[in-house]
């Protein structure tokens, strides 16, 4: 996810930090596969989700990176890179809440943020404002909750290794979700001011 930028924005879509972007949005629907294939049957392809979650990773870091050097900051990237972030998000709630590694309540926390926001966006739109762009904060919290998910999934299994990785993993699941949270709310106080400043001027 990209940080509040002033930099002009490009109309091009053929980037090569929008590329990355739509490779990592097709990488979706594969980690969900990988990661459910156990509860129908199949192998357990846990290693391979893995490495779409580390590619996923690294691609977010990248694009952001590249897009601000190579000047290549597009309103198209602005839209995939939230996306992407959000879906492996939902797509590694749903994987790992169905294999019961995500207690269902941490899962209900998470998605009611979304909710929120949703609903702000919806209000925004409703007085003429674009989406609230990703502060600081927020990617902290998604960078926290990507680290936590990879972990949770290496600690199911036996040995040390997985008994590291779970302290590890929710650790950074705690503070993931409170940063997400956090982020949430001052979203919440950043339309409640657009809004209130509008009705002044009214």
């Amino acid at each position: 996810m990209e940080v509040q930028e002033t930099r002009v924005q490009t109309d091009r879509v053929l980037t090569i930090p929008n590329v990355l972007s739509m490779a990592r949005l097709v990488g979706v629907p594969l980690f969900l596969w990988l990661i459910l294939r156990p509860e129908f049957g199949g192998p357990k392809s846990d290693g391979w989700a893995l490495l779409v979650l580390a590619f996923s990773g690294v691609s977010d870091y990248l694009d952001g990176k590249l897009a601000r050097r190579w000047n290549q900051i597009s309103s198209l990237g602005r839209l995939l890179d939230p996306a992407a972030d959000r879906l492996y998000i939902l797509s590694t709630l749903v994987g790992l809440t169905w294999r019961e590694i995500l207690p269902l309540w941490l899962t209900v926390v998470l998605l009611a943020r979304e909710l929120v926001l949703l609903v702000m966006v919806g209000i925004l739109r409703r007085h003429g404002y674009p989406p609230p762009q990703v502060n600081f904060l927020g990617k902290a919290a998604t960078f926290n909750l990507m680290y936590a998910f990879p972990l949770l999934l290496l600690s199911d299994g036996t040995g040390w290794i997985s008994s590291l990785a779970a302290i590890f993993g929710w650790a950074f699941a705690g503070w993931g979700t409170t940063l997400y949270w956090w982020a949430g709310v001052l979203y919440v106080v950043q339309v409640r001011r657009l809004i209130r400043a509008d009705a002044m001027a009214d």
